[in-house]
């Protein structure tokens, strides 16, 4: 089992023969050959570096003697590239020499472990000879022991008779040579039994000396593996060195050779450079005159440069502000064109108000706004509805902040027209809560539309006292539970038809409708408060005071000429809906859920009837409501009609208002025709004249009772 041992490169001992020799040796004289070679890289490169000392100092010398800098010199660029290339070379230099370090750490590496593993081998082979030389003396002290029992005289067996002897001594002879032989044949028992364990063990120790031969045998072609696998790694690892280092030194000496062309030029060069750097003494003087003047050219360049901007942007401006005005007029052009269209066609006009956002709607994302306004035309309102952009074109539309002045300036014109003896009716549409109420009838503080429609019709009254006679009366009406009733009668429970007058004018009336005269502003409250009293208002989920009837307030201006005796008859008819709801959302129950389903009927009723007109149908539907046949006059002929469209801005009520702004431009595209005046020749003498205005169209005219 012994292996022939031979030393090695670097002291390594091998186990597995001597073939290994030849070639660590060939190895190291080709790392030998290898490092001559290097040594003359480095011995060329040291003296390529004096050369170029040499250079620098003869340069050094050059710029003492001409201590002006060359700017963008050829001949500086080139001995720059020759320093770069120069720095290059150094540093692949650096870097074979660093490679190599590498490989000869490698190698040192590979050797320290081949030692190790050989240390182990070593180790092993003790341990195995140590073993097979205790099991050696356990076996030779095995076999002493077998011998020295088999020399021992066999134990014979006597038949012993038992004879009876008077002689105490011969009987304690025979129990002592009693005793003696039973000890003996214990020890023989004994012995034998200690030599079958040692036969065991002696089996056993042979076993273990097979399995640890098998061991070593292993451990020995393991060895003898690892060693050819790490001489193999060594060559190659030598050859790899040897490769890289003669393709370093092939490139060392093309870089060399070329860095020797390369110096040769720069001595050439430097010959030269006197009379180039005289030349850039005189360039460099010149442009240092030219910088200083720079900033001079710079400021003036830049104040030019401004001025003209400047000038540019002026003239940008006035053109932009020009436009910006002819835009503006022409809007307003296209408006009041629009308007004229409009009239002149008879269309119904449409305005839309916004109402703000207040505490009753929330908080939360529910409650924020979803209608934004167009900054540059006051008829375009968009709606965001589940996601979507929709937008819808109206006659005029009042945003949140709008006043009640705002919202009466845009309608007093209408309104003055029924002293001219035309029909005009303004009636308010929208959903529970969205505002209808306050924008017809206002607070005391801040009146709405009726209110203020009577003091603008008392002051045009009066500014015509000098030329005209005028008689202004008011009825006050609600449609409730598709009952018409007076409100300023004494009993407002009593329910009113609506009739054709019988002198074949085709308007419509209302027998036994009180008309209440008023003359100043304390009538008017009056008459305002008594209405408000009988008017059915209650609490929903939506609006804590909803309106659950169709409030009418019916104005007529009856007027003679003094020079003329023409006779005019106006009637202005302000209409208050009642609010359009979802039952489900209201909360309706009982008597409300029966109002909500008459208030529904009715304002789909109103829908049929501009249906129809808008799609010029021969039957319009006015008698399928109480609303519809008393809006009659308004809705179609020649009166002149506007619709107040309300709506919520907040996110929760999005669908309703998207259906109140449908509605709204479907009744915008409805034409009634020309609106015309209603006038006659005649004379009044007396004040009964007025209260007549034919054999079966008379009404009833009350005092409202002292509050």
């Amino acid at each position: 089992m012994q292996n022939a041992k031979c030393t090695n490169y670097k002291g390594v001992t091998s186990t597995g023969g001597c073939e290994g020799k030849w070639q660590l040796t060939h190895l190291h004289t080709g790392g030998t050959d290898l490092e001559k070679h290097r040594d003359l890289l480095v011995a060329e490169n040291v003296r390529l570096k004096q050369e170029m000392k040499m250079c620098e100092a003869q340069l050094q010398e050059l710029k003492k003697k001409h201590p002006v800098k060359c700017v963008n010199c050829e001949h500086s660029q080139e001995n720059v590239k020759l320093q770069e290339k120069l720095a290059q070379l150094k540093q692949e230099a650096e870097e074979v020499k660093g490679r190599l370090s590498e490989l000869d750490l490698e190698v040192e590496q590979k050797t320290n472990r081949l030692a190790e593993v050989e240390l182990r081998l070593k180790d092993s082979l003790a341990e195995k000879a140590e073993e097979e030389e205790r099991l050696s003396r356990r076996l030779r002290d095995s076999q002493e022991t077998i011998a020295s029992l088999k020399a021992q005289p066999q134990q014979i067996k006597y038949v012993i008779k038992t004879v009876e002897v008077e002689s105490s001594k011969t009987k304690q002879a025979l129990c002592e040579a009693q005793s003696r032989n039973q000890y003996l044949q214990d020890q023989v028992g004994m012995q034998r039994q200690v030599l079958k364990e040692m036969e065991q063990q002696l089996q056993n120790s042979q076993k273990a000396a097979v399995q640890l031969r098998a061991q070593v045998t292993l451990y020995e072609s393991e060895l003898e593996r690892a060693h050819e696998q790490m001489l193999e790694e060594m060559q190659n690892m030598e050859e790899d060195k040897n490769r890289a280092i003669e393709e370093a030194f092939a490139r060392a000496q093309v870089e060399m050779k070329a860095v020797h062309e390369n110096l040769a030029g720069v001595r050439t060069n430097l010959l030269t450079l006197q009379p180039a750097l005289r030349t850039l003494t005189n360039d460099y003087n010149s442009l240092k005159r030219q910088v200083k003047e720079f900033p001079v050219l710079l400021q003036e360049a830049l104040q030019s440069a401004k001025a003209e901007i400047g000038q540019a942007i002026e003239e940008v401006s006035s053109t932009n502000q020009e436009l910006l005005r002819k835009y503006r007029r022409e809007l307003q052009l296209r408006k009041k064109c629009h308007n004229e269209l409009v009239r002149l066609k008879g269309n119904i006009r449409v305005f839309g108000r916004v109402r703000p956002v207040c505490k009753e709607d929330g908080d939360g994302p529910e409650a924020a706004s979803a209608v934004t306004f167009d900054p540059d035309d006051d008829a375009i309102l968009h709606l965001m509805h589940r996601g979507k952009l929709v937008s819808f074109e109206l006659d005029k539309v009042f945003p949140p902040e709008a006043t009640q002045e705002d919202v009466f300036r845009e309608v007093q014109a209408l309104i003055t027209s029924c002293i001219d003896g035309y029909n005009v009716c303004i009636f308010a549409y929208g959903q529970t809560g969205a505002g209808k109420t306050y924008t017809m009838e206002g607070t005391p503080e801040n009146p709405g539309i009726n209110q203020r429609a009577l003091q603008l019709l008392f002051s045009e009254v009066q500014a015509k006292a000098s030329d005209w006679n005028y008689q202004i009366t008011v009825s006050v009406a609600e449609i409730y539970n598709e009952a018409l009733r007076d409100l300023l009668g004494k009993e407002p429970q009593e329910k009113l038809d609506i009739k054709l007058c019988p002198d074949g004018s085709g308007q419509l009336y209302v027998p036994g409708l009180t008309e209440f005269p008023v003359h100043c502003v304390e009538d008017i409250n009056q008459v305002f408060e008594f209405g408000h009293i009988n008017r059915v208002t209650e609490s929903t989920y939506l609006n804590e005071h909803s309106s659950r009837s169709h409030a009418l307030l019916i104005i007529t201006v009856r007027g003679i000429d003094y020079s003329t005796g023409i006779r005019t008859t106006g009637k202005l008819n302000l209409v208050d809906l009642a609010g359009s709801e979802r039952v489900g959302r209201s909360g309706a129950e009982g008597s409300r859920l029966r109002e909500a389903q008459y208030i529904n009927k009715s304002l789909s009723a109103l829908g049929d009837v501009i249906y129809a007109l808008r799609s010029r149908q021969g039957h319009v539907p006015f008698r399928n409501s109480k609303l519809t046949y008393l809006l009659q006059d308004s809705l179609s002929g020649d009166s002149k009609t506007l619709m107040m469209v309300q709506v919520s801005p907040v996110e929760k009520n999005t669908s309703e208002t998207l259906c109140s702004l449908k509605f709204a431009e479907r009744v915008r595209s409805v034409e009634l025709g020309c609106g015309s005046r209603r006038t006659e020749l005649g004379s009044w003498t007396s004040q009964e004249h007025l209260e007549v205005t034919g054999p079966h169209c008379r009404t009833r005219k009350h005092r409202l009772p002292s509050r």
